[in-house]
């Protein structure tokens, strides 16, 4: 299965994306609470990402955004009459339950999933979970929707087994593959799988920002699935405190080479020495670490330069580093990122990308993607409807300029037509993607 490659499968912007401060810990999401937010410019950044990769030759695939508000979602909470109605009460009583049914947040399709391709899993298929997100309330009400969207653009079960999200208890908070790193020789040889978590279920977590991941939730997932070389890390508290809420924004890698922050791993050698013995007999990992000295955590996670992607495009040997463009704007970031290039490493080039509005709420290139090793067969098999080309792309750009605001604040929301223009909206986009 040398052939395999890695798709994306992004996460399309809704038309209520808002900075609502719904995420401790994520200080973007915190500093930018109830700044106006331009929902056309969020979607058309995203979509412009996913048609550069896909200009690159790598599959891309698109994942639509959750139909929002989730009214059901208030109604179960005691708000009773019609939906202009619910929704109304609910601003006026609960702001945060009210924000948290608006949020758009399933954007970041880094957290839809954790995956395991074939060459990986007990029963060679390409497996999914979908992650339960129970430590935040507004990204707990995403897994159902997750999970019906996976299952209708990997259908086959021949090839394709999409499991339910873990059961929704704090013992097995998951948070998906934000906190996950596939590395190998080549994407469609074997690989170790790095599962990378905050707690432990049963300990005492007294930090100011909570630690999302549990070590079980992914042996769990890793048991699931039948991982061949899981490798569970845990992440370093320090950086949990710092504002790396998820494992991607310290870190990433793929094929042999993990570029990651010096603060990112709670034991540095010892999980070098763990992915070593993992790797051993299938590859030589590269670990490319940045001290505190070339660049400090605050900048790492101000900047977001570990929330990049790395990809390689077809005809490549070596990787190319896809870097929101606040990385290009920061000083002390643009020299780590043009000094892996000069190193003659794993890295050969660094392009920037316009997420600016996925940023101000904590949201880089990484967090947009979901990453997927597929086969050519995996590739036939799946929804040829959400993969997109130029005639999609089109089709997308179109309907986004029809549909999507370009100011919103949150107060907005507690419109009534607010609710029919995202009903509306999501109507037009699933007669795109039939």
């Amino acid at each position: 299965m040398t052939d395999a490659v890695e798709a994306n499968l992004d996460g399309l912007v809704g038309p209520t994306h808002n900075y609502a401060g719904l995420s401790p810990g994520n200080l973007a999401s915190q500093s930018n609470f109830g700044a106006v937010s331009n929902p056309r410019a969020a979607a058309l950044q995203g979509l412009a990402k996913m048609k550069r990769l896909a200009d690159m030759g790598l599959p891309q695939f698109v994942l639509p955004p959750q139909p929002r508000p989730d009214l059901g979602f208030l109604r179960r909470l005691g708000f009773t009459g019609s939906d202009a109605e619910v929704n109304a009460a609910a601003w006026k009583a609960a702001p945060i339950l009210a924000g948290s049914a608006w949020s758009a947040s399933s954007m970041w399709a880094a957290n839809a999933a954790t995956v395991t391709p074939s060459a990986d899993s007990g029963d060679g298929r390409l497996h999914f979970t979908p992650a339960n997100l129970l430590t935040n309330l507004h990204r707990s009400l995403e897994h159902s929707h997750t999970t019906a969207a996976l299952k209708r653009i990997f259908s086959d079960p021949r090839r394709f087994t999409v499991h339910d999200a873990l059961p929704p208890q704090p013992h097995l908070a998951d948070e998906g593959a934000a906190n996950h790193v596939r590395l190998c020789a080549e994407h469609g040889a074997p690989g170790v799988s790095l599962f990378v978590y905050g707690r432990g279920a049963y300990e005492a977590w007294t930090g100011r920002f909570p630690a999302r991941q549990t070590c079980e939730a992914f042996e769990a997932v890793a048991r699931r699935h039948g991982a061949h070389r899981p490798v569970h890390l845990r992440q370093n508290p320090r950086a949990i405190q710092a504002g790396a809420f998820h494992n991607d924004v310290v870190c990433v890698g793929a094929l042999d080479c993990l570029f990651y922050h010096q603060a990112a791993f709670e034991d540095p050698a010892a999980m070098q020495a763990e992915v070593r013995a993992a790797a051993a007999g299938l590859f030589e990992p590269q670990f490319v670490e940045i001290g505190e000295a070339e660049l400090p955590l605050a900048d790492a996670i101000s900047s977001y330069l570990f929330n990049s992607m790395l990809v390689q495009a077809p005809g490549e040997a070596r990787l190319t580093l896809v870097a929101p463009i606040d990385v290009a704007e920061h000083p002390r970031a643009r020299a780590v990122a043009e000094g892996l290039v000069a190193s003659n490493g794993p890295i050969r080039r660094v392009e920037y990308v316009d997420v600016r509005e996925s940023m101000r709420n904590g949201g880089g290139p990484a967090c947009l993607r979901l990453r997927v090793v597929m086969t050519p067969e995996d590739l036939a098999a799946a929804n040829p409807a959400h993969r997109l080309d130029d005639r999609l792309h089109g089709r997308l750009v179109e309907w986004i300029g029809r549909h999507y605001r370009d100011r919103l604040v949150p107060a907005n929301l507690a419109d009534h037509e607010m609710i029919k223009e995202a009903r509306i909206a999501l109507e037009q986009l699933d007669t795109i993607l039939s």
